[in-house]
């Protein structure tokens, strides 16, 4: 609150700059702006058919695009419509029609100065420029003269664009052109050619990207056809070459007959198998003489029936070879037949022991004996069969793994073709299609805006303000001046005994002060604040002991009021009976001795020590200096100096010495080593620097010596006025 407070004081301190100067801005602009021309607005608007769904293509699907890329489109609309190609279009259109028919602007000066043969040559050229599309070549005098024309006619490049605005409304499906200028008839010229220009353009851009996208395909469509038609031709050859009319018909037989002979082994297998265990289990039921009887008795027929078996057997290996066709299955049945009626003769002729009767059993092995027979032949001819598959079929894997490779690139070949070929039927079909692009609204001559003279003035008012408020605050905000005691309190870390105002006097009279001679406000604030400080100087030297106080006046810099401060604080004790004496210890500048009349010097004191001319009664006692280059322990030596304060002590209450400034270095510290408190006095409206800072350290390192600042010559918060520095007086 308290810097917005300070901010406000500023802002009143300079009232009369903040409205002086808006008001001459505004009498200013308003000068400017009295005899600005009217200002005619024309707007064209171009459909793109982007987002635009009545004007997609009705025998294909409108593709659906997202938002990113339908911004991306209409960027590229509106950059290629700003280009300087196409504002170089309209600028040699305007030119032209100023050259060949009644201009919309007046000549300038320079196009004034052309003859009539300069003219016919510039409107050639300008013709043959919008002919072929091409811009001035400034590196040509003769095209960067022209470019000058154009110039200055405001018909170049950057004046068309000062007032084109070219924009995409909302999300809509149209492009805007806004131009204006002072005919009404150049502004909608100006509109009308743009668009005119940017959609022939446009139209012919897209068609011959179409085209050449259709040629594209349709070349690449040729060589995608013969690669393909190569890789079947390449198939059908090899095929041929190896016999092979259908691998997967082929394989797919072998590995069926495989699997059927797998089959029939297995059951072969087990067949056998069984076909031994019963005959063994017949065997076991024969006596040995039993044997000896049949196979004596039945030996001829025996051979007739092997005879039999060897022709079944010879039927059976024809069967399994021919992939078990059926003529031969009759045959074999019939050979069976045979065997049959064979074993029942010998059935029917045997003679059994009449001690054992094993007829069945006997005819029954037989039987068992020549199916085991048989079935063992048709095994043996089942593996070279079984064989035989697997050769086949070993010899068309090769043969499959080209095949599968021939396949899959004429499978793959097809994929590009189809995929190809319908890109090449939507472009073909698109290139056949109308462009989208057309100009919607035709932009016409129409009336002025609305005048903005009176906005432009207050609007220059406003900013002015503004700007001065601107510059105040930053005035404000950089200002690191001590103006208050409360600024030099934060910065330095030390109490503020008291204040003095500054006051409008070239002499203060301070016997008036104290009868009210001078009755003003701040001579009252200033009486105010000298009993404040007299009162807070009081207290701090009362702390240090009962005897006289030696209090040390000092500054960082010279000419900051120590000598007002120390004569008024002298004063203010002679006003409650206090015997003071005051000290003029600068001798470099020695203020006090020139501005009384004392012969009362502090060298021929601390000579001598005597103290018999000096009347004790006297309200103020001032002790001078003769001056000159030289230092309090250059004067005397220490044990004198305190000698001798120790004699003024006695004789008066208070004892103020004025010492040299801080800056002088050890000159004021040598009066600081002897007093008892130091008081500085530091002038308001300065800044502390890093040399500032290394004093002020000092003074705060006195362990209690130094008691705090007086800040003299203290503005008055919210007031200007031209004010005598009061510190000069003495000082």
């Amino acid at each position: 609150m308290e810097e917005i407070k300070k901010f406000i004081d500023l802002l009143l301190r300079y009232k009369f700059v903040l409205i002086t100067i808006p008001l001459i801005t505004v009498m200013v602009t308003f000068y400017i702006v009295r005899n600005l021309p009217d200002v005619y607005p024309a707007q064209a608007q171009i459909a793109t058919g982007i987002v635009d769904e009545t004007q997609q293509m009705a025998l294909s699907e409108a593709s659906v695009l997202q938002e990113n890329r339908i911004n991306q489109k209409f960027i590229n609309m509106v950059q290629i419509m700003q280009s300087k190609s196409m504002v170089d279009l309209v600028s040699y259109e305007l030119i032209i029609h100023d050259l060949t028919s009644k201009p919309f602007r007046e000549p300038s000066d320079l196009l004034k100065t052309l003859n009539l043969e300069a003219q016919k040559h510039a409107l050639s050229v300008f013709k043959e420029k919008y002919a072929k599309k091409e811009g001035l070549n400034l590196r040509n005098a003769d095209e960067e003269g022209l470019h000058r024309v154009l110039g200055s006619m405001g018909y170049d490049e950057l004046s068309l664009k000062n007032d084109l605005l070219v924009y995409r409304a909302g999300t809509t499906d149209f492009i805007f052109i806004d131009y204006q200028s002072e005919n009404p008839e150049l502004s909608a010229f100006v509109v009308n050619t743009l668009s005119n220009e940017f959609t022939d353009y446009y139209t012919i851009l897209v068609k011959e990207n179409q085209r050449s996208s259709v040629n594209f395909l349709k070349n690449l469509l040729k060589v995608k056809s013969d690669t393909l038609q190569a890789r079947i031709t390449g198939l059908r050859e090899y095929k041929i070459k190896n016999r092979i009319l259908n691998l997967n018909e082929q394989s797919s037989q072998i590995y069926t007959q495989t699997a059927d002979y797998e089959l029939r082994m297995q059951q072969a297998e087990k067949d056998i198998v069984a076909l031994k265990g019963t005959i063994a289990n017949i065997d076991k039921k024969f006596d040995p003489k039993d044997r000896r009887y049949m196979e004596s008795t039945f030996t001829n027929l025996n051979q007739k029936i092997i005879g039999t078996r060897a022709e079944l057997n010879a039927l059976q290996d024809k069967y399994t070879k021919s992939d078990f066709d059926e003529k031969y299955k009759n045959s074999i049945d019939s050979i069976q037949q045979v065997i049959s009626n064979q074993i029942n003769t010998v059935s029917d002729k045997y003679t059994d022991n009449p001690m054992n009767s094993k007829a069945q059993l006997i005819q029954k092995k037989l039987e068992l004996q020549i199916e085991l027979d048989r079935t063992v032949y048709g095994l043996n001819s089942l593996k070279k069969q079984l064989s035989e598959m697997s050769s086949k079929f070993e010899r068309l894997v090769p043969h499959e793994a080209v095949i599968q490779t021939f396949e899959r690139d004429i499978q793959t070949g097809s994929e590009e073709y189809q995929d190809l070929l319908a890109q090449y039927n939507k472009v073909t079909m698109e290139a056949e299609f109308p462009v989208k692009l057309r100009q919607a609204q035709v932009a016409m001559p129409g009336l002025p805006l609305p005048s903005k003279k009176m906005l432009l003035v207050i609007i220059s008012g406003i900013m002015s303000g503004i700007f001065c408020v601107i510059v105040l605050f930053i005035m404000f905000f950089l200002d690191n001046r001590i103006k208050v005691p409360s600024d030099l309190v934060l910065l330095t870390k030390a109490p503020v005994l008291g204040y003095l105002n500054l006051v409008g006097k070239s002499t203060l009279d301070l016997k008036g002060i104290w009868k009210n001679l001078h009755g003003t406000p701040e001579m009252r604030e200033f009486k105010k604040q000298l009993r404040s400080t007299r009162f807070e100087v009081n207290r701090e030297l009362a702390r240090t002991s009962d005897r006289g106080q030696v209090l040390s006046v000092t500054s960082i810099s010279e000419g900051e009021g120590k000598t007002l401060i120390s004569a008024c604080i002298a004063y203010t004790y002679v006003m409650v009976n206090k015997k003071v004496l005051l000290i003029d210890g600068n001798f470099d500048n020695p203020s006090i001795t020139r501005n009384s009349n004392t012969k009362f010097f502090l060298e021929d004191f601390l000579n001598s020590g005597s103290l018999e001319n000096i009347n004790l009664n006297s309200g103020i006692t001032v002790m001078g200096n003769h001056g000159g280059d030289k230092s309090l322990l250059e004067v005397s030596d220490e044990e004198t100096i305190l000698e001798r304060l120790e004699q003024l002590r006695s004789r008066f209450d208070v004892i103020l010495v004025e010492t040299p400034p801080l800056d002088a270095l050890n000159k004021a510290k040598e009066w600081i080593l002897f007093t008892d408190k130091t008081v500085s006095v530091f002038e308001a409206e300065q800044t502390i620097n890093e040399i500032k800072n290394q004093h002020i350290n000092f003074l705060t390192s006195l362990n209690g010596q130094f008691i705090g600042w007086i800040l003299n010559k203290v503005k008055q918060q919210g007031k200007v006025s031209n004010k005598i520095d009061h510190a000069n007086v003495l000082d």
